[in-house]
């Protein structure tokens, strides 16, 4: 182990922060000069070659923003804090961000490596009421390590090709893993509207999103397959359900919900297990599913009970294909794509496929059985990524606080 000495962070980089031009002002917009916020700071990759709004030399010269040559280490210092990128390009940024520019005696990529592990301590030193941010004095004064700068560039170089090699497997794990969301998409979706058997006859539903079905299968409205349930909880002290376009309707105290949660629930609307519960103004990007279990849900969204034709399961798994999701976006209402909502009287209108009961039990069962597959393999793959990114953290920790002998061949 070797032992690091340390000063504070102002006396290793010029560390200034940002302003933002007069929003209104058309000339001070849409110019050459890169302009860093946040939003350019919460991708997951290390560099920045270029910032989503520019700002014209009018706009930087209306402002207190300073520029900062390429090498500069951009860090956010809220929402959140410690995020950052080192930039490829001169910029300025706005408020929300700290621009920390190496003297002669910091390595930018080692401080890059070594601020990431700093990141837990740096949002404890946020401060703020309505928001935590962190001041440009308590970032100053962090004690930093002060080796020699070829010390530093010897173990950022180190870094770099090690990082480098988890990252590509980390990746590879992340592309596999969007390969199985679709996979397992595409498993539903051909079930519940083309069903089980490749060989039966088929006739054209005459609905475009559904296109050609089982010949035996009927098309119905689903305001003839499903009524409104408009009760309300006297007490609001049933369970508390919540209805997202991922996992579909589950009990907010399975979920880590950081919102608004009002005062009484009581007035909210009942939803009784196997009742279709969909969010009115999410339901665009499928905000929608059945409730396993009896609870309450927001006087907003909308219940709806099935009929006899169609069974609960299979209506979960048809409500939360995409391809039924832009079916209503059709008849929901709305200025903006953003906030269309879907009201019943638009619900209603909605066209179904309903093949046989027991050919829906068959096609419940076969996702089940085939999404399970899918679902152990995609455990199983995101807890070797959360184990890489362990590594990964450890690596890095070790090599910047001198728990590493790094061999000078790195």
């Amino acid at each position: 182990m070797t032992a690091f000495t340390h000063k504070q962070l102002r006396f290793l980089f010029s560390i200034s922060s940002g302003a933002t031009p007069e929003s209104g002002n058309s000339a001070f917009w849409d110019g050459d000069i890169n302009w860093a916020t946040p939003e350019d700071v919460s991708g997951s990759s290390k560099t920045l070659s270029s910032t989503k709004r520019k700002i014209t030399e009018e706009g930087f010269a209306s402002c207190s923003a300073k520029m900062a040559p390429s090498g500069t280490i951009v860090l956010t210092k809220r929402a959140p804090i410690g995020q950052m990128v080192i930039s490829n390009v001169e910029l300025c940024c706005n408020q929300g961000c700290f621009l920390l520019e190496p003297k002669n005696n910091a390595d930018n990529d080692f401080f890059y490596y070594w601020l990431s592990v700093q990141i837990g301590y740096l949002q404890v030193l946020g401060r703020g009421s309505t928001f935590m941010e962190l001041s440009s004095d308590e970032i100053k004064a962090i004690q930093a390590p002060c080796i020699p700068v070829t010390q530093q560039k010897q173990i950022s170089s180190f870094l770099n090709r090690e990082t480098a090699e988890v990252d590509a497997l980390i990746s590879a794990k992340q592309k596999l893993l969007d390969l199985m969301t679709e996979k397992r998409c595409a498993i539903v979706t051909e079930a519940v509207m083309c069903g089980l058997d490749p060989s039966a006859p088929l006739r054209p539903s005459g609905i475009n999103w559904l296109g050609d079905i089982p010949a035996q299968w009927e098309v119905e409205r689903s305001r003839w397959l499903f009524t409104e349930r408009d009760q309300r909880s006297q007490t609001g002290e049933e369970e508390m359900l919540t209805v997202s376009h991922l996992t579909g309707v589950t009990p907010r105290s399975e979920k880590d919900v950081n919102m608004f949660e009002a005062e009484s629930t009581a007035g909210y609307k009942l939803c009784f297990a196997g009742d279709l519960a969909i969010n009115t103004l999410w339901a665009w990007m499928g905000a929608m599913g059945t409730a396993r279990v009896a609870g309450i849900v927001s006087p907003a969204y909308n219940v709806y009970t099935p009929g006899p034709r169609l069974l609960p399961d299979y209506v979960d798994a048809l409500v939360r294909i995409p391809v039924f999701a832009q079916e209503v976006t059709r008849y929901s209402k709305g200025v903006w794509s953003s906030r269309l909502r879907l009201y019943p009287e638009g619900f209603f209108e909605t066209w179904w496929p309903v093949p046989p009961l027991d050919e829906q039990q068959q096609i419940v069962e076969h996702i089940s059985a085939e999404t399970a597959k899918i679902d152990r393999l995609r455990t199983a793959i995101e807890n070797s990524i959360a184990l890489l990114k362990e590594r990964r953290a450890a690596l890095i920790a070790a090599a910047v606080t001198g728990q590493l002998e790094i061999p000078e061949a790195a």
